[in-house]
């Protein structure tokens, strides 16, 4: 597992492919929260909410950037949506 220091707060997360899946908000415990600015919204920003990411998906920090070990689509599928 990659340290969670490297994790800092407005660092992109990618999938394995390459594709932007969000903007680290901070770490919460063993998950990472990104921003509710990439979440599904209406044009008047309702609906937003931030989702989490397990720290466990994470394959690499480079340059600043996330990158996890599955593909934007899958780790998509594993978010979890905060209350």
């Amino acid at each position: 597992m990659v340290d969670a220091t490297q994790i800092k707060e407005h660092a992109n997360v990618i999938g394995a492919d390459g594709v932007h899946l969000g903007t680290v908000d901070h770490l919460d415990g063993d998950r990472i929260k990104l921003t509710k600015a990439d979440s599904a919204q209406t044009e008047d920003g309702q609906g937003a909410k931030h989702h989490y990411i397990p720290l466990g998906l994470v394959a690499d920090v480079e340059d600043g950037t996330v990158r996890l070990s599955a593909n934007a689509d899958v780790a998509y599928d594993l978010f979890e949506e905060a209350e």
